[in-house]
């Protein structure tokens, strides 16, 4: 099976920043070009633009690139345009991000509740997920979904773990229906 285009650039992006010692550095970069990407959006728009030439482009990501950025994420950018490829220039930098934070062992946790927590109760959260899992330390991302009623989900990569009682009064539900009577 192919692999994806953002695994493809993103692994060589992880391999070197790892051969390289640069893994906090090039994290940075790819935080600042998917930040700058985002609050462009016609930087996108010019780059996907079917009548802009391919050395315009490639010229214009080294113009505004090379300044802020290191030159091999300058090239991994120029190269993704060379090739046809800038519609997946995001995609790869978070692919990137995901196997940095991956290889750090540093958990993304996204924690639903139907009420807001307090710090204490987000401490104790971050606290039980570290204790729980092999991650060192946790980005964790808190919402509130008054539709939960009670409890909470927690979502970590593909796991989930759904404690509301929502969740609850929907199986409780889907048992009863079993019930013949």
């Amino acid at each position: 099976m192919a692999k994806l285009i953002e695994a493809t650039y993103g692994d060589g992006l992880f391999e070197l920043a790892v051969e390289e010692s640069r893994v906090d550095a090039l994290y940075d970069e790819a935080t600042a070009v998917i930040g700058a990407f985002n609050d462009n959006p016609e930087l996108g728009k010019l780059l996907n633009h079917p009548e802009v030439e391919k050395g315009e482009k490639e010229e214009l990501i080294n113009n505004i690139f090379s300044q802020f950025v290191s030159g091999d994420m300058t090239g991994l950018l120029i190269t993704m345009v060379s090739k046809d490829r800038q519609k997946k220039i995001v995609d790869t930098l978070e692919y990137f991000q995901k196997k940095v934070l991956e290889y750090k062992k540093i958990g993304i946790a996204y924690v639903t509740t139907a009420r807001p927590l307090t710090d204490v109760q987000k401490k104790a959260v971050a606290t039980k997920l570290l204790e729980t899992t092999e991650y060192v330390d946790f980005q964790m991302n808190y919402a509130v979904d008054e539709s939960l009623i009670g409890g909470m989900v927690i979502r970590i990569g593909d796991r989930v773990v759904d404690s509301s009682i929502k969740h609850k009064i929907n199986e409780l539900s889907k048992d009863l229906m079993k019930i013949r009577l």
